[in-house]
C-alpha cells in the first residue's frame, strides 16, 4: 500500500502510524487524510499488532488541516463527489474541510473502538487537528520540545478532530473553556500539569521511551487490555463519539463557508491580527 505521505512501520508487535509531510508542518489536505483513514484501520485491525504509536516526523507532530490546501481550494477531483455534477462549487471553504474531516473523523472512531492501545508520541507542535488527534489517542507522551494549542479559533473555526468531545473530559469544564478562548500555547510540562498528556521525556530520549512503553503495553494481557478499554470508555460516554463527530464536523465545515474564516485565513496568510465580526 503505497502512499506519500503517511507510513506504516513494524517493531515486533508495535505498529507506528507516521505522518511525514515536513514540508508543509505535517498537515493534512485530502491525499493525505485518506492515507492516515487506511493506515489507521490497518493498524487497528491487524492481530499482529498490539499496541499501536501515532507520530509525526522532524520536530512536529501535527499541525491539523492545510490550510494552503483549503485556500486554493483543493481540486475538483478532491471535492467533486461532494455536490451534484454541474453544481458550482460553495463560496466558502468548507468542502475543503468536509473531506479531509470524514477521513480524520472515521479513523479517530476507529481508533476509540481498536481492541489496542493507540499511543501519541508529540514531538514538537500538536496544534488544531493535529492537538484533537492526539487527545483522541488512549496514551499521550510528549517531547520537552512539544507544543500544544487549541488554535482553531485563530482563523474563526469551531473545533473538530474530537477536540470538544475529549478536552472538558481531560480537564474539566472550566479548564476546557479557558484553552478554547484564550488560546494559549501550552508547553510539554504545562499540558503534563493539565493532565492532557501522561508524561514528559526529554527529546534525546523520546522515541526509545515511547517505543519501551509501547513494547511493555504489547508484551501485556492485550485481550484484558481491550476490556479494560472499552470499559472505561463506556464509563467516560464515547459510545456518544461518533453523534459527536458529525456534529463538529457540520459546524467546522458551515464556520469555513463563513465571513470570519475568510477574514481569518487572510489574517493567517497575511501574517496579522485577525478583524472578526462575529459572523459565522
Amino acid at each position: 500500500m503505497a502512499m506519500e505521505h503517511i507510513h506504516i512501520e513494524r517493531d515486533g508487535a508495535v505498529g507506528l502510524l507516521v505522518i511525514d509531510r515536513p514540508q508543509r508542518f505535517n498537515s493534512m489536505d485530502v491525499e493525505t487524510a485518506r492515507d492516515f483513514r487506511k493506515a489507521g484501520l490497518q493498524l487497528a485491525r491487524d492481530r499482529e499488532v498490539r499496541c499501536v504509536i501515532v507520530r509525526g516526523t522532524n520536530g512536529i507532530f501535527c499541525s491539523g488541516a492545510d490550510l494552503k490546501y483549503i485556500r486554493a481550494q483543493g481540486s475538483q477531483e478532491d471535492f467533486g463527489y461532494l455536490r451534484p455534477e454541474g453544481t458550482a462549487a460553495s463560496p466558502g471553504f468548507g468542502d475543503g474541510f468536509k473531506e479531509i474531516l470524514e477521513y480524520l473523523h472515521s479513523t479517530i472512531s476507529e481508533i476509540k473502538r481498536a481492541p489496542k492501545p493507540f499511543i501519541a508520541a508529540v514531538d514538537g507542535v500538536a496544534a488544531a487537528g493535529g492537538f484533537g488527534l492526539a487527545m483522541a489517542c488512549d496514551l499521550v507522551f510528549a517531547s520537552d520540545d512539544a507544543t500544544f494549542e487549541w488554535a482553531y479559533h485563530k482563523t474563526g473555526l469551531t473545533g473538530a478532530e474530537s477536540s470538544t468531545f475529549f478536552l472538558p473530559r481531560l480537564v474539566g469544564l472550566r479548564t476546557a473553556m479557558q484553552l478554547v478562548l484564550l488560546n494559549p500555547r501550552l508547553t510539554a510540562a504545562e499540558a503534563r500539569e493539565m493532565r492532557l498528556v501522561n508524561d514528559v521525556f526529554p527529546r534525546g530520549e523520546f522515541d526509545a521511551r515511547v517505543m519501551e512503553i509501547a513494547q511493555r503495553i504489547a508484551a501485556g494481557p492485550t485481550a484484558s487490555y481491550a476490556v479494560a478499554k472499552s470499559l472505561i470508555n463506556q464509563a467516560a460516554g464515547v459510545e456518544q463519539l461518533d453523534y459527536h463527530l458529525d456534529e463538529e464536523l457540520q459546524h467546522l465545515t458551515r464556520s469555513a463557508d463563513g465571513a470570519d474564516f475568510a477574514e481569518g485565513l487572510n489574517a493567517f496568510f497575511g501574517k496579522r491580527a485577525a478583524a472578526f465580526e462575529g459572523r459565522g
